[in-house]
């Protein structure tokens, strides 16, 4: 077991904020952010005040962590969202949202979103109807989500949307379980994005 997916979670406790990497115990009492009420690290009352680049680089850290992505895929969405139009921290944002393994997590087909990953790089799920194995892509509107294997697979993954229903599933996705499948009803806007955070503080450090 990864120290990423123990039961008390490292990173979450050195970003000071939930990633949600753990899972359920994430919206439980029983997460380490929930039981901290001071800042992170030993000696707090040490630091002094943090310069503008720490705070973008830990807004980034932030949002990178948050959805399991390495620096470099994490650029690489970056650069498309320069290229969108309209506001690029949005942009990348709505980007973040629309991948594929995310969707499977915010709709309860999955316990994380590495779990998530794990599932469609196995080949376990369709979109439309056409195998996709990249984690990485975006869904679009009216796209239909579903589990791509057997009965077995089927039963795990209505055994998962059992244990996560305590979620809110987000507006702009429509969640089945019997059969299970997720519809993308619409595509999200800004007050759809699950993690908070500045982007703009993300764009001022990556367009250095």
């Amino acid at each position: 077991m990864s120290r990423h997916t123990g039961p008390k979670c490292r990173l979450c406790r050195r970003e000071g904020t939930k990633l949600f990497l753990k899972g359920e115990r994430c919206f439980t009492a029983k997460c380490a952010v929930t039981r901290r009420e001071s800042a992170p690290g030993v000696h707090t009352w040490r630091r002094g005040k943090p310069s503008q680049y720490s705070i973008q680089l830990r807004e980034k850290q932030k949002v990178k962590r948050y959805y399991g992505l390495r620096e470099k895929p994490f650029r690489h969405l970056f650069h498309h969202a320069e290229r969108a139009p309209g506001n690029t921290g949005e942009a990348l944002l709505m980007m973040l949202e629309r991948r594929l393994d995310n969707v499977l997590y915010l709709a309860g087909f999955a316990a994380s979103r590495y779990h998530a990953r794990q599932m469609i790089t196995h080949g376990h799920v369709t979109v439309n109807g056409h195998r996709v194995d990249v984690g990485s892509f975006l869904v679009d509107q009216d796209n239909v989500i579903r589990p791509k294997g057997g009965e077995e697979l089927v039963r795990k993954v209505k055994e998962t949307l059992e244990s996560t229903k305590y979620r809110d599933v987000p507006p702009w996705l429509t969640v089945s379980d019997d059969p299970p499948e997720i519809t993308v009803r619409v595509l999200p806007g800004r007050d759809d994005i699950s993690v908070e955070t500045r982007e703009q503080l993300v764009v001022e450090l990556l367009s250095k």
